[in-house]
């Protein structure tokens, strides 16, 4: 995991309001790019943090 809590907490809000605004046609197809910070914030592992060294999560796990 490399995703802290508020950073999990906010991903999952800003995913699931962009797609509920999608799903209630309030914004158009653009909106269901918010599934990206929703499942990256339900898993608590983010692709990009990786790859740029990023890491909101303060607990070292062994072997990491």
């Amino acid at each position: 995991m490399n995703l802290g809590d508020i950073d999990r907490m906010l991903r999952v809000t800003v995913g699931i309001t962009l797609v509920g605004l999608t799903y209630t046609n309030v914004v158009g197809l653009w909106g269901w790019i918010g599934a990206v910070p929703l499942l990256t914030g339900l898993i608590g592992w983010c692709p990009a943090y990786k790859l740029i060294g990023l890491k909101t999560c303060p607990v070292k796990r062994s072997g990491q």
